[in-house]
Order: C-alpha cells, then structure tokens, then sequence
C-alpha cells in the first residue's frame, strides 16, 4: 500500500491518539470523514495498522520493572535463528523481540515484578531458549517515550 502524505498524517496522529474519532482526525489530517474512514479502513486491511493498543504508564501499572535483555546467540544461522524466535515467541513476560545488527544479535523487552523475577526469568527462561550465548540486560529507570 502506498503511504502518502495523507496517510502518514493519520499515522502520526493515530500513533499519539489511538482512540481520536474519526470526525476529529479527518479534520486534522483534512480529509472529509468518509475518506479518512475509507483510508483507516484500508491501513488496517493491508496490515499497515495491525491492531489498537493500551499505552500503560508503567508508575500507574500494577508496578514491576521493564527490562531489556540483550542476547547473543552461539551461532547466527537461519535454523538458529528460527528455533530461537519460535521459542521466545511462548513466553508471555517477552513484551517485545527484535532482530538487531551490532553486537547482540536480539534485544527483548520483558516486564517482571521485581528483580526476583527477573532473576527467576533470567534463569529458567531467558537463559534456556535455544542457542543463546550470552545475555546482558538493563533495567528501565524511567519511560521518556512510548508509542
């Protein structure tokens, strides 16, 4: 699908207001509310937007602690890197997983309880998914952004 300059307003918007009526983002995007309808619509099916999400403040949340845990796994091949995401992929504390370049090969995004659980997830999870190397992680002091 074809990101205009039209469609990228209403991602921008949408990125900050998910929940913004379709008569107030028409207007800021100016578009009628038929068309921006019909232009939604079509990001969604295409799957430019994939779906609609709750942002939660992690000091409102029922607290614990973010962490992001870079992994290096022993070798990078495909049937490696398969295994690996087909892993992480059943495990409900991994917020997010990227594939990145430089000197890990992902960086995960886990939400835990407290350093206790982080240490059981270190241990008994992160530690035992195939063919992972070595693990250094970071705690999130504070978010500053989120989208």
């Amino acid at each position: 699908m074809e990101l205009d300059q039209i469609n990228r307003e209403i991602l921008r918007v949408l990125r900050g207001e998910g929940r913004i009526s379709n008569v107030d983002l028409a207007a800021r995007v100016g578009v009628s509310p038929s068309a921006c309808l019909r232009r939604v619509r079509l990001l969604e099916k295409s799957g430019v937007i994939r779906g609609y999400a709750a942002l939660v403040d992690l000091r409102s949340d029922t607290g614990g602690l973010v962490v992001m845990t870079q992994i290096t796994l022993e070798r990078q091949t495909k049937s490696f890197l398969d295994r690996f995401e087909q892993a992480v992929r059943r495990h409900p504390e991994v917020q997010d997983c990227y594939l990145m370049t430089g000197g890990a090969d992902y960086l995960v995004k886990v939400k835990v309880r407290d350093a206790s659980d982080y240490e059981r997830l270190h241990q008994d999870v992160l530690s035992q998914l195939p063919g992972v190397a070595r693990l250094q992680s970071s705690f999130a002091i504070r978010t500053v952004v989120s989208m």
